[in-house]
């Protein structure tokens, strides 16, 4: 449980309609095999006990005393194995029938919850009232739709349950458990089969388990059911706050993986609709003891990206056309024709002059509107000056070249800064020089906008000049991190009909990232590379994603780095690299306490209006104490 991650199983064991006993012990053999993985949460299928499909035998009092010593048995099976299980059965109370969950625990039935809306005629509709019921010889339980089982070793991890038919009704239990502090649910299932039910099915359990920011673990009946009038599958799927994490549908299966308790209750934090207030509830405690949770799930590499490679391209012509269509409105708004951007023939200021291309199109405005200046000074390469004309030649922009050598050089002269002395002075100078330059140029053209360049992961290690190119009229890439940025430039290049534009943006995809600040090398390559002073940008937008907008702890964050990179980098770079990223963070604060506007694209922005919120003067030291002690 180490992180707050819970390893949880649905399962569909092969049964007998109608056999109790026999199904009791499949479940029992279930249940060891799960808990020898380590298993804490196992859910069974409605009515797993007796078999879903029993009919008018369900008012037989056979069945019914053969479903209680069924669940006898299981209840035995459970001693000494640290496992919250839930499974379905038939229960009597008061002359009425009820398809019933029952939560079992090391050896005891902790509660009983039945279905609120029987889809089927021989069960009969539960209340609200609190109760006890006695199943067979075993003690007396509480009895009540709205039971939490709360963990006492996991903060955060309450689990209800939701049987069959609730699932679909208008408003299902599930939302007033998640409202009481659910934050996993248990969803006893016992649909059948049918040509579209696994696409559906898992479709209706990923929009719940995000519409609830919980984790839901969902169990069918499997292959072992009646096929007189349906056929079974055995449908098992588990989902966290909108993705699938595990599914299977083998007819006897069983679907296994972890849940990140500490990610639902972040997700919870940030959304005031859940309250945590039990209400009606009553809450049942269990407990387990502390141990590692080995991980089996994947963590991609770009958080920030489709989960699926093969759905990028829809992606990101999405974001191309929300960041195209923000500009167009701010300069509709303002009453403006003219986008001005810098380009270096780096991937974000290519972006930058796409996206200003395709804003004077939706504005019904000439290619040419758009002015790409070009501002060679000491650092500026042939490659990349060459790509970042022909990418916006090709798109019809207005190309200026600038050179600012000698303006900056003047600049030294006034300042009295000597031009060998190569440190922050000499490199911010030309950063400041360029802005200026754009900035005039659009007062100069009636009508102009600087669009600004800087991505989201840029602002996030501060990697800009202050009052340089850290400042715009506006930013169309201020919501957008690098691995975005260079997702949106690989999708127009792979989708351009131009060969010259398409040539050129793999090349600018391929350049290394840089400010080319300090003069290249001899051999005229670039010399100032960024990923070296600042970490691998994919590494970064990693920590972007866990440490600040997950809020996951230090030591998480190198765990999971661990396994999401650790084909790439060993573990002490990957803690070198943590560590400045949490330095950075704090450090550069006051750069994005007065960032321009700009589109919020993933959700997450640095907006010092609307989005992540710091002091400027904020301490690093408790994260670098943290990350210092992680071995």
């Amino acid at each position: 449980m180490k992180h707050g991650f819970l390893k949880v199983a649905a399962a569909a064991p092969e049964l007998r309609v109608a056999d109790p006993l026999y199904n009791a012990a499949k479940i029992a053999e279930t249940m060891r095999a799960c808990a020898d993985g380590d298993v804490k949460l196992l859910v069974f299928p409605e009515l797993s006990i007796t078999g879903a499909t029993c009919g008018d035998l369900f008012y037989q009092n056979t069945l019914l005393r053969g479903a209680a010593e069924g669940l006898r048995r299981v209840v035995e099976e459970s001693a000494g194995l640290e496992m919250l299980v839930f499974v379905g059965l038939p229960v009597e109370m008061n002359g009425k029938l009820y398809s019933c969950a029952a939560a079992v625990c090391d050896g005891e039935v902790l509660g009983v919850v039945p279905m609120r809306c029987p889809g089927d005629k021989h069960f009969a509709l539960a209340d609200d009232m609190v109760r006890e019921v006695q199943i067979g010889n075993l003690y007396p339980v509480c009895f009540s739709t709205d039971l939490l089982f709360e963990n006492t070793t996991i903060p955060g991890l309450k689990v209800a349950a939701q049987l069959g038919g609730d699932a679909c009704a208008p408003v299902a239990p599930a939302a007033a458990h998640a409202l009481a502090g659910a934050t996993v649910i248990a969803q006893l299932s016992s649909f059948p089969m049918r040509v579209d039910s696994a696409e559906r099915e898992t479709a209706a359990v990923r929009e719940q388990s995000a519409r609830l920011r919980c984790g839901l673990v969902m169990a069918a009946p499997g292959s072992g059911e009646s096929s007189t009038d349906a056929v079974y599958s055995g449908l098992c799927v588990v989902a966290e706050n909108g993705a699938v994490l595990a599914a299977t549908e083998d007819g006897v299966s069983v679907a296994i993986t972890e849940l990140d308790i500490e990610t639902l209750t972040a997700a919870r934090r940030r959304d005031t609709s859940f309250s945590g207030q039990h209400d009606s509830h009553v809450v049942i405690r269990w407990g387990m003891q502390r141990s590692e949770t080995p991980l089996t799930r994947g963590y991609s590499k770009y958080p920030f990206r489709p989960a699926d490679e093969k759905d990028y391209h829809a992606a990101a012509k999405r974001l191309l056309h929300m960041q195209a269509a923000s500009l167009a409105r701010r300069m509709q708004y303002a009453g403006l024709k003219y986008p001005v951007v810098g380009i270096s023939g780096g991937v974000d200021s290519t972006l930058a002059v796409i996206i200003c291309a395709e804003a004077v199109k939706l504005l019904g405005l000439p290619p040419e509107n758009v002015t790409a200046v070009t501002m060679p000074c000491f650092g500026t390469t042939d490659r990349t000056k060459s790509n970042a004309i022909v990418v916006s030649e090709q798109l019809g922009a207005t190309v200026r070249v600038i050179d600012i050598g000698e303006s900056v050089m003047l600049h030294f002269k006034d300042i009295g800064h000597d031009p060998e002395n190569r440190n922050i002075v000499y490199e911010n100078a030309q950063a400041r020089e360029r802005t200026q330059i754009l900035m005039d140029i659009a007062n100069q053209l009636d009508g102009g906008i600087h669009v600004g360049t800087e991505d989201l992961s840029e602002f996030a290690d501060g990697w800009c000049t202050y009052n340089g190119d850290h400042i715009s009229m506006y930013d169309v890439n201020v919501g957008a991190t690098k691995t975005m940025v260079q997702m949106v430039v690989r999708y127009v290049a792979e989708t351009t009909d131009d060969k010259v534009l398409a040539d050129a943006l793999f090349d600018v995809l391929d350049t290394p990232v840089s400010p080319e600040l300090l003069p290249p090398t001899r051999n005229g390559e670039i010399a100032q590379k960024s990923e070296e002073s600042v970490g691998p940008y994919n590494l970064q937008d990693f920590f972007l994603y866990y440490l600040v907008e997950q809020g996951f702890t230090p030591g998480k964050v190198l765990r999971l780095a661990d396994i999401a990179y650790g084909d790439e980098f060993d573990h002490e770079t990957l803690k070198k690299w943590l560590r400045s990223y949490c330095r950075r963070l704090f450090s550069q604060q006051f750069k994005r306490s007065c960032l321009q506007d700009g589109p919020t694209l993933c959700g997450f922005s640095f907006s010092p209006r609307t989005g992540f919120l710091m002091p400027s003067d904020g301490s690093p030291e408790l994260y670098l104490d943290v990350v210092d002690k992680l071995e």
